[in-house]
């Protein structure tokens, strides 16, 4: 690798963009990245020149060593052991030398890429100009580095967003908030500052000491000063040196130029969550390729359908109001405010592990104005679906696990084949009106008239609105999807369980009668069954006649992969480990994320879990076991805390010896069977969510906000039960992430 120097040395500094145009800033800009590249380039090859010639200096003194060595025994001197071993270490110096070599030849390549070229062909690749602009997109799309600028500038709108909320806890128990929130914001604003290193002003003790003129001055100032000598303390003043810390922000905006400039796109991949390249026309040419197949939506140009469709969506919900359809509640629940709605917009997420890179539309509509209308009826919905289908649907690879092992006990032999089918573009091959009847179908399946106080027929009336109004924005132009439900959409996927499910009772039946296991997930579904293979074709042959806007896709064997899960029948016994796509990458959340210690620790713990459950021989286990240790210590993981957790997991199935080859069956059967962890239900409206932009210095924070929390509510009416002192972290940007504190009231 080139030395430090070399690497950090940066002719750049920044231009007041306010004064000087921005064409201007950035041929500045230009210019200094191209000084930095040149200085970079020419003490590159100095250094290599040097190197080589140290490197033959060197060599030719080691080699003369080795030919004078004595390779015969004299009287009582052994020459063998320690002429080998010295020739070894020269073999692996010279290998290493060799290996500095083409790293830093490397170096000299990627400075050079980024210079202009006269080749059409080559302009095609596109490097990054800094190896720190490499180093971050090596560290994938789940990391996000320390950002306390961010968490400064959302403090005012964060801190804004508590106060209403405990506002309105007030006057739920009609009580007067008063100045004990007034003081507690403006002491926590003190907090947050002190903790982003913001230097804490006179302004801010004055602010407080107008809030409350009567409250201990002694005490004000004592807390700046002592928030003050630890903000000191955090930033070296105390003679410890602080180092330099990375511009993340300007390496991502660097990107992003570059990117445009060559008309690529960068987007996670499809399942394995690393980035891909992709090219602008690429992607263009397999949208097209995708909307001319499903025939699902029409292009509207480039006139915007939003006014009217928000329009459209308040006339609808009034309408249904005054006809008594829904209650004044819900109505204020589902209507939208212009301001607070978007159109959707389509992207698309590049299936790597597939060949030609087929791509997986999906329409983000966060804030489209049926989204309300559609995760209210999903919230309805899915419950009921999960209950009606929990015999033939799995959700997870331990699921299928437990389920298969237990047939294979009685029914697996030399007959025994797996079978997976994948149902082709299920949510946009779905008629709409199909989609809605199945819902119907469902209810009166479950024999309902009614679900949360709406009649059924209500609740057909809002899906086939949300159905049939998805528009959504793609590269310039506006589209109406008329066909099948949008994938993003919460009531999307209910739809398509409910249709799924009705299609496949007859298969259901059919399997089951024969003795075999049918489960689906989605779109996939999984058989396995002692059937000849001809004869199951046969019969897929039959079901793909059930309805014809569903496309089967399957495949036979004596193995199958489901989900994460690899199945095999090995000599009439049934074999599983991991599945890994051929494009799976060793990427986990690096450890020098930003993110809370227990969040990186959870990570070897549970996927050591999985590797125990999943894998059926000891000495697969082993393996799965080191390829986790490796990709973990590829992600930046210390081998202690790697270790640690590895050990935590037998701690927490009672297992008090190590594994071997002969208790390996028993402790696993140990840990299938140990009851899962079931996940806690949360009383919306007793408990209150308080996000704050987390930063690294922020890992204090939730023990200082419960004591202040209990130091102006302790006693209030608003504090009548505990206060859980968690703060999991949720991500709102890919720069940033929040702490959540749960406060019960």
């Amino acid at each position: 690798m080139p030395p430090k120097i070399i690497d950090k040395v940066d002719f750049s500094f920044k231009i007041d963009e306010s004064i000087i145009s921005q064409d201007e800033t950035q041929a500045m800009y230009n210019q200094m990245r191209q000084i930095t590249k040149d200085f970079r380039v020419q003490a590159m090859k100095l250094y290599v020149q040097s190197a080589a010639r140290e490197n033959e200096i060197l060599s030719n003194e080691i080699k003369g060593i080795i030919e004078r060595f004595p390779q015969e025994n004299d009287d009582g001197f052994d020459a063998e052991p320690g002429y080998a071993a010295f020739k070894q270490y020269h073999e692996l110096r010279e290998k290493r030398m060799k290996l500095e070599i083409e790293q830093s030849l490397y170096f000299l390549f990627e400075q050079r890429v980024e210079g202009e070229t006269n080749n059409p062909e080559e302009e095609e690749i596109i490097a990054p100009t800094l190896i720190q602009e490499h180093q971050l997109l090596k560290w994938g799309p789940k990391f996000i580095f320390n950002d306390p600028k961010t968490a400064a500038r959302r403090r005012i709108t964060e801190l804004a967003t508590l106060k209403r909320k405990i506002e309105k806890c007030f006057l739920r128990k009609k009580v007067s908030p008063g100045r004990p929130v007034q003081l507690f914001i403006a002491e926590l604003d003190v907090l947050l500052q002190t903790l982003h290193n913001i230097s804490t002003t006179s302004k801010n003790l004055n602010k407080i000491l107008v809030i409350e003129n009567q409250m201990n001055q002694n005490d004000i100032i004592e807390l700046l000063n002592s928030q003050a000598s630890q903000s000191q303390a955090l930033n070296g003043i105390n003679g410890i040196k602080v180092k330099k810390k990375k511009n993340y922000g300007r390496l991502v905006k660097r990107l992003k130029h570059k990117f445009k400039l060559a008309n690529v796109i960068l987007q996670k991949s499809d399942k394995s969550k690393v980035f891909h390249l992709g090219k602008v026309e690429d992607y263009r040419k397999k949208s097209k390729e995708y909307m001319d197949k499903t025939q699902a939506y029409q292009c509207l140009g480039i006139n915007d359908p939003l006014f009217e469709l928000i329009q459209r969506t308040n006339k609808y919900l009034l309408d249904l109001r005054l006809a008594k359809w829904i209650t004044q509640k819900q109505y204020e629940l589902l209507s939208i405010k212009p301001n607070e709605v978007e159109l959707a917009h389509l992207y698309y997420l590049p299936k790597a592990h597939k060949p030609g890179t087929p791509l997986r539309p999906i329409i983000s509509g966060l804030k489209h104005p049926t989204i309300k209308i559609s995760k209210f009826l999903d919230d309805l919905l899915r419950p009921l679906f999960d209950k009606m289908a929990q015999e033939t649907t799995v959700t997870s690879g331990f699921e299928l696990v437990k389920k298969l092992q237990k047939w294979s006990i009685l029914n697996m032999n030399g007959n025994t084949i797996f079978c997976t089918i994948d149902v082709v573009d299920l949510y946009t091959m779905i008629p709409q009106v199909e989609g809605v009847l199945s819902l119907k179908k469902m209810l009166d399946y479950l024999k309902l008239k009614k679900v949360g106080g709406l009649r059924v027929e209500t609740i057909i009336r809002l899906s086939r609105f949300v159905m049939q109004n998805n528009y959504f924005s793609y590269d310039g132009q506006f589209y109406h999807q008329i066909r099948g439900g949008v994938m993003g959409s919460p009531l999307t996927l209910t739809m398509a369980n409910c249709y799924m499910f009705f299609f496949e009772r007859q298969i259901v039946k059919q399997i089951k009668n024969s003795g075999g296991l049918y489960f689906r997930y989605i779109d996939d579904l999984f058989i396995v069954i002692n059937w000849p293979a001809r004869h199951l074709l046969k019969q897929i042959d039959k079901w793909k006649n059930f309805d014809e806007n569903i496309k089967l896709n399957p495949n036979i064997n004596s193995f199958a992969t489901f989900l994460d899960l690899y199945m095999e029948n090995r000599d009439d016994v049934l074999f599983t480990t991991v599945y890994q796509k051929p494009s799976y990458e060793p990427y986990y959340l690096p450890f020098n994320s930003i993110h809370p210690l227990h969040m990186k620790k959870n990570i070897p713990f549970t996927m050591l879990l999985r590797v125990i459950r999943y894998c059926s021989t000891f000495q697969t286990y082993l393996n799965e076991r080191e390829k986790l240790r490796m990709a973990l210590l590829f992600n930046k993981y210390p081998n202690k805390l790697i270790e640690e957790q590895f050990n935590n997991v037998l701690l927490k199935c009672n297992i008090d010896e190590p594994l071997t080859n002969s208790n390996y069956d028993k402790y696993r059967q140990k840990v299938i069977d140990s009851p899962m962890k079931q996940k806690a239900m949360i009383d919306y409206e007793a408990v209150m969510f308080i996000h704050f932009t987390y930063c690294s210095t922020m890992k204090t924070f939730p023990a200082k906000f419960h004591l202040l929390w209990n130091k102006y509510f302790e006693e209030s009416p608003i504090n009548e039960r505990q206060i859980i002192k968690s703060s999991p972290l949720r991500t709102r940007t890919n720069i940033s992430t929040t702490i959540t504190i749960l406060v019960l009231l």
